[in-house]
């Protein structure tokens, strides 16, 4: 006779209840910490989180988005190709940012790479399918309807960068003050006996970029100087390479530069060194951002720092704070200030 194997009763799994038992809390604060809400006591988040811990609880992400209606996940979302992603440090520390505020909630961040029209297609039937509790943009162009079309259809949005301005119900975000940098650059150049100024700007269908233009003219008018050329490129080091040799073709009497990022600052280094212009004897050059690249450069460049890290933890924070609340947090702008090294 073939002997039947006989199931051996194994442990039942634990559940939120026994979890908000065994910390002595009620099961809504046991489920409200493990959700990673901050409306909770440190005693009692501790008692719960240690609970947790001891009896190998594990959250049931497939039941609790039933009951929540909430997917516990956000978007990190770049409107950029992906080599532009992957050359520019700028966005890894953004996402570096928005990842450490995220580790402290019990929320999943995926990142998403919007190169084309298609895929900003899928993304926008994805998040409108529920898959997303709110989403984060960075590097937005021109008056890009998508953060608001995905804000209509319920779906939380924060925005890495003054939006355009435009006729669509706005969307919260957080900012550096561009304005302010760009004239702290210019205000450091004409320190420096720099009066043949020219400017580097970005994309100019980009906020950033118009404000950092912005910024660098009103200050050379506050100094009664005149502005010595404008080149537009991509944020990348070949982009201001290019630009640079632009601005001492046109402009060869040209002795100080305000890059609208680092890279195209140690492009315009590399094109001044092709020149035989010395940096800082024969040219000043200020860039934006403070990427490490910046401190490595030779000799090292003098930049204004944007707090990049910080500036994700912001994005990230304010988000779930949206999805947590649903009021849209109103917008922050974080201050910058000028690192000064061997480039000026």
């Amino acid at each position: 006779m073939t002997e039947v194997p006989v199931a051996r009763p194994t442990r039942n799994a634990p559940t939120l209840e026994s979890v908000a038992a065994r910390a002595g809390v009620s099961r809504a604060t046991a489920g409200r910490v493990l959700a990673g809400s901050s409306k909770v006591g440190e005693q009692a988040r501790e008692a719960v989180l240690a609970a947790a811990a001891e009896l190998s609880y594990v959250t049931n992400r497939a039941a609790r988005s039933l009951m929540t209606r909430r997917s516990d996940s956000i978007a990190f979302v770049v409107a950029e190709p992906e080599d532009k992603f992957f050359s520019d440090p700028y966005f890894a520390s953004v996402l570096r940012g928005a990842h450490a505020a995220v580790a402290t909630h019990d929320v999943q961040l995926m990142f998403a790479v919007l190169a084309d029209d298609a895929e900003r297609e899928r993304f926008e039937r994805f998040a409108r399918g529920g898959h997303l509790d709110g989403v984060v943009f960075v590097s937005l162009h021109g008056d890009d309807p998508l953060p608001q079309r995905l804000q209509q259809a319920g779906v939380p949005v924060i925005l890495s960068g003054r939006p355009f301005a435009n006729d669509l119900p706005p969307v919260s975000y957080v900012d550096a003050d561009n304005i302010g940098g760009s004239r702290a650059a210019v205000r450091l150049l004409v320190e420096r006996g720099r009066t043949c100024l020219a400017t580097i700007t970005g994309p100019l269908d980009m906020t950033a970029a118009q404000d950092r233009h912005d910024g660098f003219v009103a200050e050379l008018a506050d100094h009664g100087l005149t502005v010595a050329g404008v080149e537009q490129a991509d944020f990348s080091v070949e982009g201001g390479r290019r630009a640079m040799l632009a601005l001492l073709d046109a402009t060869p009497g040209v002795d100080g530069v305000f890059a609208a990022n680092d890279l195209m600052a140690l492009g315009a280094m590399q094109a001044a060194a092709e020149r035989g212009r010395r940096v800082p004897e024969d040219l000043s050059v200020v860039g934006f951002d403070d990427i490490p690249l910046a401190a490595a450069g030779s000799p090292p460049l003098t930049t204004v720092r944007q707090p990049m890290m910080e500036m994700g933890q912001a994005l990230a924070a304010r988000l779930l704070e949206f999805v947590d609340t649903g009021e849209a947090p109103e917008p922050l702008v974080v201050p910058t200030e000028i690192v000064l090294r061997g480039t000026v």
